[in-house]
């Protein structure tokens, strides 16, 4: 069975090193302010510890090798870590006061969620944790509706790097053009594609099993539920006991990405993601589940050679449904308030904030500074971001309670062959684990 990472996790502390901060590194009552403004001077080592991405950390260096230009005072220990492996190195780094510039992501609890289920950057940033940001002098050039997003508390304590969208897939368009298919609107579309590829003798679709399958499933729920009200009701039925996930709209989740799972490559749960990347490139298949972060780098390898789009997951039958991809705000960083060089992190930030054009075009995200240029990749899915709607994981808290296949809660990995049922036997399973957690 195929390892079950999905490349948009929530990142959070490892609860031991939690603790250790709690304990000793942070004043209690709300996020630190003490750290003051950037002054246009900085020395000594700044340690900076991200989740790695092409993209993201091919713009991040760039950024710091700029910054070590400016400030020859000051050496950037950069550290880029696998995104499974992310929660365990900040943990440890964290505790130890070994982040300057890091990730964090704290996340207001709505009220039908039991306290227990508070996420340890929330909990960190509630004591005083993480410098806040609110305040200072570059947070005025990010988009105010961006900043309004990730606030916790009415409190900035991070940076956001850009936007992403991953409820979509890319598409070859030589591919499409070749075998007389447009881009699909509607469910029907979508398989009726997928079968005329199929007897062509193109496959159609790409899937990442060992890290990235469970985007088909962030998709189907982006258009059978494509509003944040929808994902709202959705998460607050599940936490009431009314919504059940082995029937309904929700088990239909299950079916449609099982339906996905047949149109892909063979022995694609074994497939990594970079090889999936590589392979698209390489026009061994017509589409490929993917978030848009992948864009530059899928550019960079094509070059001229290759042409392609990007569209929503259209899961319901209702056009109108399928008009919005789901996306999130992506890495946001943040200070520590133990962290050992405060100053130049608050310069750091400053100088990525001026010079975001650096970074972003490398990591190729939807803009998150005001007035920033985008790549012009994203105006062809324009029709399709003008409404930021977010992505069913960043809506969804999980329950620690609540057993494995009720993780996101839609058991993707337990649907063959991630897994070894078929749609419904592992709707059952999650559904079981679900309500062994709200006991």
């Amino acid at each position: 069975m195929a390892t079950t990472t999905l490349r948009v996790p929530r990142l959070a502390l490892v609860g031991v090193g939690l603790a250790v901060i709690l304990a000793t590194g942070a004043c209690s009552g709300g996020g630190s302010s003490d750290a003051g403004t950037p002054q246009g001077k900085a020395s000594g080592t700044l340690n900076m510890l991200v989740s790695s991405s092409t993209g993201s950390d091919a713009g991040f260096k760039a950024v710091n090798k700029a910054f070590e230009a400016k400030y020859p005072d000051v050496k950037v220990n950069f550290s880029s870590v696998p995104n499974e492996n992310y929660a365990q190195a900040h943990s440890s780094r964290l505790t130890a006061g070994s982040i300057d510039v890091g990730l964090a992501g704290p996340v207001e609890l709505p009220s039908y969620v039991p306290q227990a289920n508070e996420g340890d950057d929330a909990r960190l940033a509630d004591a005083g944790g993480y410098v806040d940001l609110t305040d200072q002098p570059f947070m005025k050039m990010y988009n105010p509706t961006v900043l309004d997003k990730i606030k916790y508390k009415g409190k900035n304590y991070t940076v956001p790097t850009g936007l992403s969208y991953y409820s979509g897939m890319f598409y070859n368009k030589k591919i499409f053009e070749q075998n007389g298919i447009q881009v699909p609107t509607t469910w029907s579309e979508l398989i009726s594609d997928c079968q005329k590829l199929k007897s062509a003798g193109v496959v159609p679709l790409g899937i990442g099993g060992k890290d990235s399958a469970g985007l088909n499933m962030l998709g189907v729920v982006q258009s059978l539920y494509p509003t944040a009200q929808a994902k709202q009701d959705l998460a607050k039925g599940l936490y009431g006991g009314s919504v059940k996930l082995d029937e309904g709209k929700q088990l239909q989740v299950l079916k449609q990405v099982e339906q996905l799972y047949s149109f892909a490559e063979p022995n694609f749960a074994g497939v990594t993601y970079a090889t999936m990347t590589s392979d698209f490139v390489n026009g061994k298949f017509a589409m490929m589940s993917d978030g848009t972060w992948n864009t530059t780098t899928i550019q960079q390898a094509g070059g001229s050679n290759l042409d392609f789009g990007y569209f929503p997951i259209p899961a319901s039958e209702n056009a109108a449904d399928n008009a919005s991809l789901g996306g999130k705000v992506e890495l946001t960083l943040a200070v520590p308030s133990n962290a050992k060089n405060k100053a130049a992190a608050l310069e750091y930030l400053d100088f990525f904030t001026k010079n975001y054009q650096l970074f972003d075009d490398q990591a190729g995200f939807a803009p998150s500074v005001t007035g920033a240029k985008s790549n012009a990749f994203y105006e062809g899915i324009a029709q399709y971001t003008s409404n930021f709607e977010p992505a069913w994981d960043t809506v969804w808290i999980p329950n620690t309670k609540a057993g494995p296949a009720a993780a996101l809660p839609f058991n993707w990995a337990g649907v063959a062959p991630m897994g070894e049922s078929d749609a419904q036997g592992a709707a059952q399973a999650s559904q079981k684990d679900w309500e062994a957690g709200l006991k």
